[in-house]
């Protein structure tokens, strides 16, 4: 048996490693033949998707940064025997504790290589928590070839104790429409540093000089702070109505200045909407050819892409659905299905 542990999730608050996570278990749902157990913290207590769940009343109600911290110091921190073969932690820190081999997903290592956009208290949570996590683990999964070397690199990971396993996408719900596009270019990211809104702003008032019918739409949950009249904030929205943007908007422009995937790029090619992509992190390895790349430091390279894919939509659509339909995240489950079993008959 393979348990897979969620006690630091907040739902809600964790952006791509949340629904990796979720997307992670239905997917093993459908094509798994281990017998699998979710460990949930009480927050989150459907946080297995269908999956046999048991919730950790131990860990507690952890919402904010300090009662996570608290509850991390509570039972669930013990080290025990979960009756598992191996616990695989999707959310990267080892919680809880446990005597048999692990599996840890490692995100990025955002904290070391853009260190600036942290606090010192986060960079040292992260330097006790993920760190020990992933150099404990038997084997460590990435989503992209750019976070293992950038693990490789910072962390002084051992290459062949990880594996690359990219994420999905759900063409179910992300699929292209029949309702005509409108004047609107969608961002969907929550107002984190390095999700970079200022120089986007910046950007879209070129755009918008030759194109003032146009509009940016940006969803995700946190406090954006004043911006431009020409902005709607549309606040966190569900799946349904992300699918309905991604299938309305003229395009997704995607700033970031660093990504350890990407996951938004991919759900918006998978739904026929023109892509115009960051060139940093993992992003050109998930894309490919399929976006218009650009520097995200610098608004006139970002302005002339947004240009590009708005004077030919047609032709950024097909290059994305066409890239879109390499990932599922049914190949995503199958790949760690067999990084559990590689790990479990180790013992």
């Amino acid at each position: 048996m393979v348990a897979v542990s969620l006690l630091t999730l907040v739902p809600g608050e964790l952006g791509g490693s949340e629904t990796y996570a979720r997307e992670l278990l239905r997917a093993l749902r459908r094509t798994s033949e281990l017998e699998l157990r979710v460990l949930a913290p009480p927050v989150a207590p459907d946080a297995g998707e269908g999956l046999p769940t048991t919730v950790v009343s131990s860990y507690g109600v952890a919402r904010t940064p300090r009662e996570r911290l608290l509850a991390m110091t509570r039972g669930a921190v013990r080290r025990r025997d979960v009756g598992a073969d191996a616990v695989h932690y999707p959310l990267t820190v080892a919680l809880p504790r446990v005597t048999v081999p692990t599996v840890t997903t490692l995100h990025d290592v955002q904290h070391l290589d853009l260190a600036r956009l942290f606090s010192r208290g986060e960079r040292a949570w992260r330097a006790v928590a993920w760190h020990r996590s992933v150099r404990a683990a038997a084997r460590v999964i990435v989503l992209s070839g750019f976070v293992r070397d950038r693990a490789v690199a910072r962390l002084a990971l051992d290459p062949a104790a990880i594996r690359v396993v990219p994420s999905g996408v759900d063409h179910d719900r992300f699929r292209p429409g029949d309702a005509e596009r409108e004047p609107f270019l969608l961002y969907p990211a929550r107002p984190w540093p390095h999700k970079n809104h200022e120089l986007l702003f910046r950007a879209f008032a070129q755009v918008r000089r030759e194109r003032p019918e146009l509009r940016l739409v940006l969803t995700g949950g946190g406090d954006f702070g004043r911006v431009p009249e020409s902005v709607d904030v549309r606040g966190r929205v569900d799946k349904e109505e992300l699918a309905r943007l991604y299938r309305t908007a003229s395009a997704l422009v995607f700033p970031s200045l660093y990504e350890g995937f990407g996951q938004p790029p991919l759900e918006a090619m998978a739904s026929g909407c023109p892509v115009a992509c960051s060139d940093a992190g993992a992003l050109p390895e998930v894309v490919g050819d399929a976006a218009r790349l650009f520097d995200p430091r610098d608004p006139d390279a970002v302005a002339a892409a947004v240009r590009d894919v708005l004077d030919a939509p047609g032709e950024w659509r097909e290059r994305g659905l066409a890239r879109a339909a390499r990932f599922s995240w049914d190949a995503t489950a199958r790949a760690t299905e067999a990084v559990y079993r590689e790990v479990a008959d180790s013992r």
